[in-house]
């Protein structure tokens, strides 16, 4: 209740607009000049955020979206229309309660203040959606949610810039705690929206319908939206290798020699997922042990082969567990004890530098992939899950975090340890059955700390 009673507080001072030039005069001269934007936060009233705040999120399982999903017809297009709608501005509303229930230093930084309002635009246009009653209302809805998915792109890096820059302000667990918070409601956000955008498309197919002729270009029945119900572990390991090997080649030279990655275990396993999570926080496990391995062995002898990486897959009744083994000496102790955190750690300006040349982020694989790929495979700029201008060796400090952010929202975990002069292990565990519902925060967790 007191932490209530604060958060209430600090709303009023935010929304009176008295207060808040009375504020921002007295703690101007307290604030780093690199977290100062042009402008303090506009004032708004709460009325409304305050209204959709008290409303519960929904969360959901893989297993209902496929369930859902599997027998589409118009009405239950239209019911994850509507789901759709109501869910974003609920979730968007706790986020924005969230960012304004901050130290007023944090709000006045412009890279935190253009997230916050980058949210508020969102939640004033979904919440003003009318209830989707048609194919054709459903159409223009979609299309509203591609251009906030493609606005939103800017999201991550402007995130972890602003928390590096607010330090002397905030302290660095609560600039963790909201990170952790606003990424993982972030993914909750995309999940659904890009799942009805892939519904619908499937829907508008000409080779959806029972009686309908498959065209050979048609997409697999093992794919219902976002989700492929037979995710093959090696497969999806081998696709991860292949990109973090080019990567890595691009980072240090086409004549730099590579580490074998050796695949084990329970290899012919399948299980319901969405490709991409998993692509992600696999991806960034090979792509650091790949990249570590060629730093420590490569100048000491250029041609000889270094050890290779491993990659075990462990089958258990509830679970899988995909281990990640190299022998690349170790986590750098002077890194290892900040490896999850957004805020800590060492090489701050480096952090910095490199996160200002990221403008857009989705936090997919295709991150890693240069301008110089996307002008040859003519991918749109605009496309929802677009490739940046990101090159190889450009080292952000989020991608671990990132994925453990990843592999939690649907009730896994992710750990990494290190043995100093040795290697590392990381291990992912998933659910396999796709039964656990989706790990959100609400405005109850974060009060409650």
């Amino acid at each position: 209740m007191e932490a209530l009673r604060r958060s209430h507080s600090l709303l009023r001072r935010f929304n009176n607009p008295r207060n808040l030039r009375r504020t921002y005069a007295i703690n101007a001269s307290t604030i780093d000049a690199s977290a100062q934007p042009s402008v303090p936060p506009p004032w708004r009233p709460s009325t409304v955020l305050d209204e959709w705040v008290a409303r519960e999120a929904h969360p959901i399982s893989l297993r209902q979206l496929t369930f859902f999903g599997r027998s589409l017809s118009e009405a239950r297009l239209l019911s994850s229309a509507n789901y759709v709608r109501m869910e974003l501005p609920t979730r968007i509303a706790h986020r924005l309660r969230d960012m304004q229930t901050l130290p007023y230093q944090a709000l006045t930084n412009k890279h935190i203040g253009h997230v916050y309002e980058l949210y508020y635009a969102a939640f004033e246009q979904f919440r003003k959606v009318p209830e989707i009653r048609t194919l054709d209302d459903n159409d223009r809805f979609c299309q509203v949610i591609k251009t906030t998915l493609n606005q939103h792109l800017t999201v991550i890096p402007h995130l972890a810039i602003g928390v590096l820059e607010i330090q002397g302000s905030v302290k660095s667990e609560q600039c963790d705690r909201f990170m952790n918070t606003l990424l993982r409601s972030r993914i909750s956000r995309r999940v659904i929206a890009e799942q009805h955008l892939a519904l619908t498309d499937t829907f508008h197919s000409p080779w959806h319908f029972p009686d309908a002729k498959k065209s050979p270009m048609a997409p697999e029945d093992d794919f219902i939206g976002e989700i492929f119900l037979r995710c093959n572990a090696r497969e999806l390991i081998e696709k991860c290798a292949e990109i973090a090997r080019a990567a890595t080649k691009q980072a240090y030279g086409l004549d730099v020699v590579l580490p074998e990655i050796v695949v084990k275990g329970h290899l012919d396993i399948t299980f319901p997922y969405i490709p991409s999570h998993l692509e992600y926080i696999i991806g960034e496990l090979l792509r650091n042990s790949i990249q570590s391995t060629v730093e420590t062995f490569s100048p000491a002898s250029p041609s000889t082969k270094p050890p290779p990486i491993e990659v075990l897959v462990c089958e258990a009744p509830q679970h899988i567990i995909i281990r990640v083994s190299d022998q690349a000496g170790g986590v750098d102790p002077e890194v290892l004890p900040y490896l999850w955190s957004f805020a800590k750690g060492p090489r701050k300006s480096k952090r910095l530098r490199n996160l200002n040349q990221v403008p857009r982020l989705a936090a997919t694989p295709e991150d890693v992939v240069t301008q110089t790929s996307q002008q040859k495979e003519n991918v749109k700029p605009d496309s929802l899950s677009p490739i940046t201008a990101r090159s190889a060796d450009l080292k952000l400090g989020i991608g671990l975090p990132m994925s453990r952010i990843y592999a939690e929202y649907w009730a896994g975990n992710l750990e990494l340890h290190s043995l100093e002069g040795y290697g590392s292990d990381a291990f992912l565990q998933i659910s396999r059955l796709g039964n656990k519902n989706e790990v959100l925060s609400t405005r109850a967790m974060m009060d409650a700390v």
